[in-house]
């Protein structure tokens, strides 16, 4: 066999030793370092208006494909900041759901931009026994008298934030927690409503489904829509005499009955 033809094979050989050598590298390293992107998520609950410690979350591998838009991928970027709602275990970290960096903490680190947060005394409203809890939606009702003094009942806050029962800031009860004061957030104009209402008359809260939208335009009702008028079979009305004549053929003097309840007086006619 010529020279050439040995360095030929051998060239050949080679290359295809160097060509596996890199493949079977290539799938060491794939292994070794799994495709996706680092999403730092949840690992204990995290309550609202406090800060985030080290030991609440951690950074996972995230497959790049489904990544949540502007997620975190450190976790230093993320302790220390103060949780604008509940998170719990297993939901990513967002910017949505952090106050601002330089937020102390506390009831104003959770309003959102724009609103602002009331305070009404547990006697002034009726919490739905208990069960308006930080996060519920409610709607406020105000009942009292007009210019005319006539009783009415109208919804005058529609689908209105619990922030905190009392001083608590988190839904995390096993029951019902009868409290002395309720805060809602609410724009300034409806913090003027609100605030003008309780002067008003006295304040309820209807509890609704949190995926419930809708706004309530009611009119309101007043005491007629409920009370309807006298019917003709009301006990006055029974009580009512009745007046018939007898007949002369059934032997009866002519005369007059009169029927009053369940009494009858006969009186003669002349």
């Amino acid at each position: 066999m010529k020279l050439p033809v040995l360095v030929a094979i051998a060239l050949t050989l080679g290359a295809m030793a160097a060509f596996m050598a890199a493949r079977w590298m290539g799938v060491t390293k794939t292994e070794a370092q799994p495709s996706g992107s680092m999403v730092v998520i949840v690992e204990q609950p995290v309550e609202a208006g406090k800060a985030i410690t080290v030991n609440q979350i951690k950074a996972i591998d995230w497959p790049a494909s489904t990544v949540p838009r502007d997620a975190f991928a450190r976790t230093a970027d993320v302790v220390g900041r103060i949780a604008r709602e509940p998170m719990v275990a297993g939901e990513p970290v967002l910017p949505g759901k952090l106050a601002p960096k330089n937020a102390t903490g506390g009831l104003s680190s959770i309003i959102s931009e724009g609103k602002r947060a009331i305070t009404v005394k547990v006697d002034e409203v009726i919490a739905v026994a208990g069960f308006a809890l930080p996060g519920s939606y409610v709607d406020v009702l105000v009942s009292g008298k007009d210019a005319d003094n006539h009783p009415f009942s109208r919804t005058v806050l529609s689908r209105v934030k619990v922030l905190a029962v009392a001083q608590e800031t988190s839904a995390e009860q096993e029951k019902p927690k009868v409290v002395n004061a309720v805060t809602l957030e609410l724009t300034p104009p409806e913090a003027e409503k609100l605030n003008l209402a309780r002067y008003i008359g006295e304040l309820s809260l209807d509890l609704r489904n949190e995926l419930d939208a809708g706004k309530v335009n009611s009119p309101g009702v007043r005491l007629s829509d409920i009370v309807s008028p006298q019917s003709s079979s009301s006990p006055a009305a029974q009580a009512a005499p009745v007046t018939r004549k007898v007949s002369a053929s059934s032997g009866h003097t002519s005369g007059l009955d009169q029927i009053r309840g369940i009494s009858r007086n006969s009186a003669a006619t002349p």
